[in-house]
This record gives C-alpha cells, structure tokens and sequence, in this order.
C-alpha cells in the first residue's frame, strides 16, 4: 500500500545574462550571451551549496502555507550550511561507508524515483469531470433515497437476543436495556442510538432487517452478523441526504487517482518475473 505522496518539484532559476561593456565592432559578429550560472547561497569550506537547494527548500514551505520571505530564505540558508557542515564531517568520518547508511541511502534514493514516476503518471493519466461524475452517480445511487435512525442492542449469543426481545414485549425500555446488555460499547452509551445511516452502511443481514421495520417497532426475532446477535428498533426514517458534486469532487478525484495508480502497480507486478 502506498501511504504517501511526495510532492517533488524543481524550480527552475532565472538565468543571469552577461552584460556587454560595449556594443560590438561592426565588422564583428556580436557573440551571443550566455547565461550564467547561478551563484551559490553559501560556500562551506571551499563547497558550493547550489541555490536549488534553496529554492527547494523555499518551495516546501510554500506547499506548508509559509509565505515567501527574507527571513525564510535566511533560515533556510541557516539549515542548508549547517547540513554541509555535518555532512562535510560525516564524510571524513567514514560513516557513509557504514552498510546501515548505504541501505537508506537507497531507499531514499528508490523513494525519491517512485515518487517522480508515481506524479508524472498522475499527470499524464488525469482524473476526468466526467469519471467524477460517473463515480458520485454511482455513491449517491448506492447511498440509497432513505436514511434511517436506528437503535440496536448487540449481544454473544441468540438466547441472550431472545431474552432481550422478551422483555421488550413485557414493556422494556430499549434504551435501558441496550446500556446494560449491549456489547457495542459505543451506542451502548447512548442507549443504543446509531444516528442517521444510509442501509449500505451497516452489514446487509442488519440493514435487510432494519428497512422492513416500521418506525417505533423492533425485530422479534435475533439478526445474527458477523458481530453477534442483535435486536434492532427502528425510530425514524427520512429523505436520503447527499453532498452536493461540488463538495466532493476533491474527494472523488484523491481516490480515483489514487485507484489508477493501484491499477498500475498491479499491471506491473503482473508484468515483473518476482520470486
């Protein structure tokens, strides 16, 4: 599983244009300028550290929401010397030799290469309004045009179920009893409320049995799950309500493209001699 993206990106540098003293000889052809290169934001012991460092740096503050500044690019400047300085002396000292070091040197050097490839492929593959489109249609038609407020007491065994339901028909208060029996701790506490739930949220051997109750009234027999045994209540039903496109389009696309590139890895294990 992929638990990550990596945003990598290079800035590119303005070129400086060399300055001409002077305007050519006529009878010479003026020599075309060339840029320069980009001069360093410090030089630690005789070593350049190449301003991309810093505008990369720069940038990944930038994706955090931190404003371009003088006083960021001084503190980037700060971080950059001081990781030459101990990288100068981690060199002399022989650990970059050391096996642990040269593994996550290429781990990262790998991490580095998939997330490229990873974003290019994003890139080149996008996500379309109208794959958006078809795959909201497709949760909004699954979510269902009914919600439906629903109590549930959860219990080990269906004897326990059934004992439960016959002291509901003596005149039992649901709420009572799912805060002393159920084993779902979590509604349990609020006397066995599950809020407001689209059918295809709950496990369908539940929702079956929950949609064919009326309002106020509870199964009289146990629904076993894979949970355990339950008595359901069902205390009110309404109109299904759905986030607009808008609202989730940036939710959609993350998983589409998300969706892509587990297809992609796929084909590729699919391609690759692995053994």
């Amino acid at each position: 599983m992929i638990t990550r993206m990596l945003v990598v990106a290079a800035l590119a540098c303005p070129a400086l244009a060399l300055a001409q003293d002077k305007a050519p000889l006529p009878e010479k052809k003026a020599a075309k300028p060339k840029p320069a290169a980009a001069k360093p934001v410090a030089t630690v012991n005789g070593v350049p550290v190449p301003q991309s460092r810093a505008d990369f740096l720069v940038m990944q503050q930038q994706a955090r929401g931190t404003p371009d500044s003088e006083q960021l690019r001084g503190m980037v400047r700060d971080e950059l010397v001081n990781r030459e300085v101990i990288a100068q002396e981690a060199q002399k000292s022989g650990i970059a030799k050391h096996p642990e070091v040269q593994t996550q040197l290429e781990m990262a050097r790998q991490e580095i290469f998939v997330t490229a490839y990873l974003r290019d492929y994003a890139r080149r593959h996008p996500v379309t309004d109208a794959e958006v489109q078809r795959e909201y249609d497709r949760a909004k038609a699954q979510h269902g045009d009914k919600e439906y407020r629903a109590r549930h007491i959860l219990v080990e065994t269906e004897e326990q179920a059934k004992g439960i339901i016959a002291e509901l028909k003596k005149g039992g208060k649901f709420d009572e009893l799912a805060s002393k029996n159920s084993k779902d701790q979590g509604s349990a506490q609020r006397g066995g409320d599950l809020d407001w739930n689209a059918p295809g949220e709950f496990d369908k051997l539940f929702s079956d049995a929950m949609v064919k109750l009326e309002k106020g009234k509870f199964t009289d027999t146990p629904v076993r799950t894979r949970h355990g045994f339950h008595v359901i209540q069902l205390d009110d039903v309404r109109p299904a309500r759905f986030a607009a496109l808008a609202e989730l389009k940036p939710r959609i696309q993350q998983m589409l493209i998300q969706g892509k590139i587990q297809e992609l890895i796929k084909g590729l294990r699919e391609k690759a001699k692995i053994e």
